[in-house]
């Protein structure tokens, strides 16, 4: 007899133990979650500017070197690529390196995509034949040729982008040769240039 109720004693008495470390296991779970969570939140946080800024690090040197060449701003440039290519993720971008939406005409490497243009006061969806490019930086010279030889019917459509001294003034010169059929072109142009001080870029 005396052996059971020690037995009991004994089985009683762990009963809280055992409440203990199961307590002690959940908190430690919980707070491992909140680290997993907090550590994944954070590597979203920091992921995108660096992806935003090597974006603009890779176009910048060139975008330069074809402001020497041409006098086009490279706040323009990239401005214009990081609206028109959604940072390079857009699929004309990324599979066909075109960041400027520069539609392809005659027996020139092209691929068909739908896109949105702003006619008759509505955006509507069409099919659009565009360039295929081999790099970035080919997609950056020729949007700049655009701009130097213009189109057939008007070869100084693109004069006041060249000879603009800062990027307001060259923004709204794209609007006025119609570069794009979106009304507010200009104004987005440059709210991504002041919101990401693309200004810098045209200094020496």
């Amino acid at each position: 007899m005396p052996k059971k109720n020690v037995q009991k004693r004994k089985s009683k008495a762990s009963i809280p133990l055992i409440f203990a470390g199961i307590l002690v296991i959940g908190l430690a779970f919980v707070f491992s979650l909140q680290s997993i969570t907090h550590f994944w939140n954070d590597g979203n946080q920091n992921e995108e500017a660096p992806t935003h800024q090597s974006f603009i690090d890779q176009l910048a040197p060139h975008a330069k070197e074809l402001q020497q060449g041409y006098g086009i701003l490279p706040s323009i440039i990239l401005g214009q690529a990081i609206l028109e290519s959604n940072w390079g993720q857009s699929q004309l971008a990324s599979q066909y390196n075109n960041l400027f939406g520069i539609k392809a005409s005659g027996n020139q490497p092209k691929v068909s995509l739908e896109t949105k243009e702003y006619v008759n006061e509505q955006w509507i969806t069409i099919q659009g034949e565009f360039k295929v490019y081999q790099s970035w930086e080919e997609s950056l010279d020729d949007h700049t040729m655009l701009f130097v030889n213009g189109t057939n019917w008007a070869p100084q459509l693109y004069a006041n982008v060249l000879t603009a001294t800062d990027y307001k003034a060259a923004a709204q010169a794209l609007q006025t040769a119609g570069y794009a059929t979106d009304p507010d072109y200009a104004n987005k142009i440059i709210s991504v240039i002041e919101t990401y001080n693309l200004g810098q870029y045209d200094h020496p």
